[in-house]
């Protein structure tokens, strides 16, 4: 029996099937589509996070004020001390480290001559623009002033400088922030966005000024860019043991890039993991839909399975045929699974949103190859029971 008969015999008994088998393969290629969809989804937002938090540099560890500690059985204790700008500047005395930027962030009002808004005011250092890759569109970032006499100078986001001050050129101009008067020094090129808060509409301040205008004794994280021959324990393991010499306790908490990112990843593991369960049930559904037709189909056809037997076709040659006829419709609906998730793949970013991005050949590969493992379990034991009738039961049967 050669490939030719197979394929004969198996495109004759789909179109034999008719509204049974499309069924059946619309039942199963809603579940290859979802599996294929919600793995998709998962992986473009694990690549999205990733480009989001890789945006300013691979080498980043950021260190926050208070280590939490535990104490008994369920106890929990806090415990807060100030991280300085002072810390900044020894960190970046470390050999391994490129940039320091003691950051403290909130929100204040905003004003220009009649024109205001509320939006994020950034406390930085002069290193910010070098750190977290900041271009200038019109003069200059903040000076390196010394800690203890800063001066009243602010940077605007490329959209704050738009409402405020429109196409006219706002450097040197005065705004007020919170109530303090600010000299404009420089207005940023536009950013974009980092994790869903734009960029493009925070006001640039020194640290320490920032601290001032909220009331606050501490920055809220010193955010360390490190040399590349470096690797992320070894940075963090020097800038423990300078803070504790400072502090005379750990009382901080330092986080890799490394270990945000694997946070992310597991959560997004699970995320993964609960599509493609749902996914799944509905391949099982499709699944028992296979067997089912397959089961129907044998005991439709019992005159056919034993004149076949009758005219020479041997017990293996009749299980190869049914068996190639579930995997091909197991095939056929994974192929139309596949299809329905470019389609819609297609239609999102030709409306300009990329949601399902890691769709490729070798997922399309997997699909085929699960779809004909599906289909070679739903269609074996049919098969086997086919195979087991003798021709003369199987005729007298008919």
């Amino acid at each position: 029996m050669s490939l030719a008969d197979i394929f004969s015999w198996v495109t004759t008994s789909l179109k034999h099937q008719g509204r049974r088998a499309i069924l059946s393969i619309t039942g199963f290629a809603i579940g290859v589509a979802a599996v294929v969809m919600m793995t998709a989804i998962g992986e473009s937002l694990t690549q999205y996070i990733l480009k989001e938090f890789t945006q300013f540099g691979s080498n980043i560890i950021a260190v926050s004020p208070g280590k939490t500690e535990t104490f008994g059985v369920g106890g929990l204790l806090n415990t807060i001390r100030p991280l300085s700008v002072a810390d900044s500047i020894a960190i970046n005395q470390l050999a391994s480290v490129m940039y320091t930027v003691p950051v403290i962030a909130g929100t204040a009002k905003v004003k220009a001559s009649a024109k205001f808004r509320y939006t994020d005011v950034v406390g930085v250092n002069a290193l910010a623009d070098k750190a977290w890759q900041l271009e200038m569109a019109q003069g200059k970032f903040l000076p390196n002033d010394d800690i203890n006499r800063p001066r009243n100078f602010a940077v605007l986001g490329a959209t704050v400088a738009s409402s405020l001050y429109g196409f006219s050129n706002p450097v040197g101009q005065f705004i007020h922030i919170g109530g303090k008067r600010f000299r404009i020094v420089g207005v940023l090129k536009e950013k974009g966005q980092f994790v869903g808060q734009s960029l493009d509409e925070m006001v640039y301040v020194p640290t320490t000024i920032a601290m001032e205008l909220f009331n606050r004794e501490s920055v809220m994280e010193i955010d360390i860019f490190y040399r590349e021959n470096y690797s992320s324990e070894q940075v963090a393991k020097a800038i423990k043991k300078l803070l504790i010499k400072r502090h005379g306790r750990e009382d901080f908490t330092i986080v890799t890039q490394d270990d945000m990112l694997s946070s992310l990843d597991n959560i997004l593991s699970v995320v993964k993991i609960a599509g493609a369960a749902l996914g799944v049930i509905s391949l099982i559904v499709g699944a028992i839909g296979i067997a089912t037709i397959m089961s129907i189909n044998v005991s439709e056809r019992i005159g056919e399975i034993g004149l076949l037997r009758a005219v020479g076709c041997s017990s293996t040659q009749l299980v190869v045929l049914l068996v190639s006829e579930a995997i091909a419709l197991a095939v056929l609906s994974g192929i139309i699974g596949f299809a329905i998730v470019l389609l819609v793949m297609l239609s999102t970013q030709l409306a300009g949103l990329n949601v399902i991005t890691g769709v490729n050949v070798s997922v399309f590969i997997y699909t085929l190859i699960f779809s004909g493992f599906v289909g070679l379990l739903s269609g074996i034991i049919p098969a086997l029971k086919a195979a087991r009738a003798t021709p003369i039961e199987a005729l007298r049967e008919e």
